[in-house]
């Protein structure tokens, strides 16, 4: 797997388990970790995998089948949900190496203090690492319930969250600017809106990874539209 200073995240918004696979596909044996964008029709709108078919996402947190190359990449479940915590369980079961919570969900804080809690109570068997989710019109001060709980924050690049190909909202700019300023070393990601022509200034701003849906995925060549970012962000 290609070693980055930047980590490019190939993002999908997969309509059944059969979607996932088709366009984790031809990126299996370059990229570390894929996202799994969640919707559970609530908290955004539309339906997403697994709310789709629950039959199959309940296989896999029973550990009857894998997530699609789930011996070559990590998972991280961008969960916009009204109740994470009422499911996380299921997504950590199902193989999560990392969960994104969004701040401004009803479960959000129980969802990532129970994270904290397995950290502790299982100390070398659990490594799951949590993130929570800004929207770009939102302030750093957002974050404040959650301090010393997280080890990522996600700035979301458009406001209409649960959708691919949304043009990018260049507040999200400033604020990952505000949080690089206000937290030096943490992992600071970008999803939503993040193209080519903007990838740069957003490492430049302070982004340590950028989580690409369309660009990506939607692409004629996906795995060529992924090395083009992962070249072009670590010149």
């Amino acid at each position: 797997m290609t070693e980055t200073k930047v980590q490019i995240i190939p993002a999908v918004l997969p309509q059944s388990f059969k979607d996932l696979q088709e366009h984790l596909a031809p990126l299996k044996d370059v990229i570390r970790l894929a996202q799994v964008d969640v919707v559970d029709g609530h908290y955004a709108k539309g339906k997403t995998w697994p709310y789709r078919d629950t039959a199959t996402f309940e296989k896999i947190a029973k550990e009857e089948r894998g997530l699609p190359f789930w011996d070559k990449i990590d998972f991280q479940f961008d969960l916009m949900i009204q109740h994470p915590d009422l499911v996380l369980k299921e997504y950590l079961d199902a193989g999560a190496s990392h969960i994104v919570l969004h701040a401004r969900s009803e479960g959000a804080q129980k969802a990532l203090q129970l994270i904290v809690d397995l950290r502790t109570e299982e100390i070398g068997s659990f490594s799951v690492h949590g993130g929570i989710a800004l929207g770009p019109n939102d302030q750093p001060d957002v974050l404040l319930p959650f301090e010393a709980q997280f080890d990522f924050v996600q700035v979301m690049g458009i406001d209409r969250e649960g959708r691919q190909g949304e043009p990018f909202d260049k507040r999200a700019l400033y604020l990952v600017e505000r949080l690089r300023a206000r937290y030096p070393k943490l992992p600071i990601q970008v999803d939503g809106g993040v193209t080519l022509q903007n990838a740069r200034e957003l490492v430049a701003a302070g982004a340590t990874g950028l989580v690409v849906g369309s660009a990506i995925v939607k692409a004629e060549d996906p795995l060529a539209a992924y090395q083009e970012f992962v070249e072009l962000v670590n010149q």
